[in-house]
């Protein structure tokens, strides 16, 4: 072998001995570079399925905080309805009393009236049918009254008494209206004990 072939074989020699450590770097720094892009990956796809659990779980919160506030919305507007058909009954069931017990009624609302006098005005139906001692029944509840012998049809039930400019109304949807409160409370009691 000539000194030529020498220095040619201990150059390629030294040259492959290179390369190869080149690319034993180049293997490890690819090796290194792609655990880091996984383990990089790994913690977005972590973070992003943190992300998305966090988010579900708001979603999820809201849909049922919603869920229940419907229900609670729907189950107060069923008792409400409810209450309103009671009303209702309540109403048409004092319409509907025979004549002793609806003007024992008249009596009794106008017992609350805690004295006074004026002119009683009825409707048409009322009127008709006054017993015949019902002023005497009206002065026993303190009230000097005198009954109109003409018709207020504007008048649903009960009476109205007037006095100048004063008047009560004690038609029984007027005193319902203003006791609706305290009825509906009772009602509701009654209605949806637990």
């Amino acid at each position: 072998m000539s000194s030529a072939d020498k220095i040619t074989a201990s150059i390629r020699k030294e040259s492959d001995e290179r390369i190869a450590a080149i690319n034993a770097d180049a293997e490890k720094t690819y090796k290194e570079m792609i655990e880091a892009a996984e383990k990089k990956a790994q913690d977005i796809r972590h973070a992003g399925e943190h992300k998305i659990q966090l988010q579900s779980d708001k979603l999820l919160a809201s849909y049922k905080s919603r869920e229940e506030l419907e229900r609670r919305n729907l189950i107060l507007k069923t008792k409400r309805d409810e209450i309103a058909k009671a009303v209702e009954h309540i109403y048409k069931a004092m319409l509907s009393l025979d004549d002793n017990k609806y003007f024992d009624l008249v009596l009794k609302l106008a017992g609350t009236l805690g004295g006074g006098s004026g002119t009683v005005w009825f409707n048409s139906r009322d009127l008709k049918r006054l017993p015949p001692d019902i002023k005497k029944r009206f002065a026993q509840k303190k009230l000097d009254i005198t009954v109109s012998d003409k018709a207020d049809d504007s008048i649903d039930s009960g009476f109205i008494l007037k006095n100048g400019d004063i008047e009560e109304n004690m038609s029984f949807s007027s005193v319902l209206a203003e006791k609706r409160e305290l009825v509906e409370d009772i009602i509701g009691r009654e209605l949806f004990r637990d």
